[in-house]
């Protein structure tokens, strides 16, 4: 009989217990004495724990909050900040590559062409055999090789080679008519900073380069320059966004025996000013550039859709001086159109 008193009350104080850990409080569970029972109360006190509750309700809060969070989504990114690879992920080693001018193939026609290229110090006396419709293309990288942590600052080394194709010459065996060729070497800045009126500073690139097409005299052509880019951005602009870029260049000049086009910023001038839009599938992109005291110059004019997979449909309009640099110092207008990988400025 006291046995089962005993065990009543046994029975009844751990009811009691578990009744106060469901609602929480584990210190009720020290009075059973019954192992198995003991136990029991423990787990239900510790799943009705409110603190355990509140802790396992914070944890995926806490999980969110230790995600890294963009500070700016897709729509928001500068054109300008994704030439210079701003957005890539962080891997803390600084070598990438990248393309750089735009990579593209076209078929394009010219007004008329220059049998006769020469220039003061190169005289040429012996026509060549050109046809106006060609093909011509341009491949173009950068590879970064230094930065700063925040990628505040980073140098970069370029090349862009321009080449025109006379594919459709089967008389002539087909040949390339020109080829330049275009290293350079970049230190850039990326301020981000607001300037007022919805625009905002974005690059500041100071660089040097060096361009020529290989050949030997009298068709030689070269010239080394060094150049200042400034580059802004606007947000919204006709539904799109804007960026304008000017490059005033100085030209280091060579001896006077070795120049092989002295006259070159006659016709090329002494900087040029990119403006490019960019909308929701297309962008245009406009190129001047002049020399006020001669009044020559150069405007050029690109477009360009998605086509497939990576591809761009393409087209370029160009009318003036220098559209190779064999033709630096003849004027003519072209056409062209043709598919594009990239169409960065």
């Amino acid at each position: 009989m006291i046995n089962r008193l005993l065990r009543c009350a046994t029975l009844a104080a751990a009811a009691l217990a578990s009744a106060g850990a469901a609602a929480g409080d584990p210190s009720t569970c020290t009075t059973i004495a019954d192992d198995g029972a003991r136990l029991a109360c423990y787990d239900a006190a510790l799943r009705g724990s409110p603190t355990s509750a509140a802790t396992r309700a914070e944890e995926p809060r806490a999980a969110a909050q230790s995600e890294p969070v963009p500070t700016e989504t897709a729509e928001q990114r500068s054109i300008i900040g994704e030439r210079w690879s701003r957005y890539d992920p962080v891997t803390g080693y600084p070598f990438l590559v990248r393309l750089h001018n735009p990579n593209y193939l076209i078929a394009r026609h010219a007004d008329h062409v220059n049998p006769v290229p020469e220039s003061p110090t190169h005289p040429t006396s012996e026509a060549e055999d050109i046809q106006r419709d060609e093909l011509k293309f341009q491949v173009s990288a950068k590879a970064r090789f230094w930065q700063t942590g925040d990628r505040f600052y980073s140098a970069w080394l370029g090349y862009t080679q321009q080449s025109n194709w006379q594919a459709f010459n089967g008389a002539q065996s087909r040949p390339f008519r020109e080829s330049d060729y275009e290293p350079e070497l970049m230190f850039v800045a990326q301020p981000d900073m607001p300037l007022g009126a919805g625009f905002r500073w974005q690059l500041l690139n100071i660089g040097l380069v060096h361009q020529s097409n290989g050949r030997s005299d009298p068709l030689s052509r070269s010239w080394n320059r060094v150049y200042a880019q400034f580059g802004v951005e606007h947000d919204d602009v006709a539904g799109g966004k804007l960026a304008v870029l000017a490059r005033p260049w100085v030209r280091l000049h060579e001896a006077a025996d070795k120049d092989d086009n002295p006259d070159i910023t006659d016709y090329l001038g002494y900087g040029d000013l990119s403006v490019v839009w960019r909308g929701e599938r297309q962008t245009l992109t406009f190129t001047g550039r002049i020399n006020p005291r001669t009044g020559k110059g150069a405007a050029k004019l690109e477009w360009s859709t998605p086509a497939i997979g990576s591809f761009r449909f393409y087209v370029q309009a160009f009318t003036g001086y220098g559209e190779s640099l064999i033709d630096y110092n003849f004027r003519q207008t072209t056409i062209g159109a043709g598919f594009a990988l990239n169409d960065l400025f």
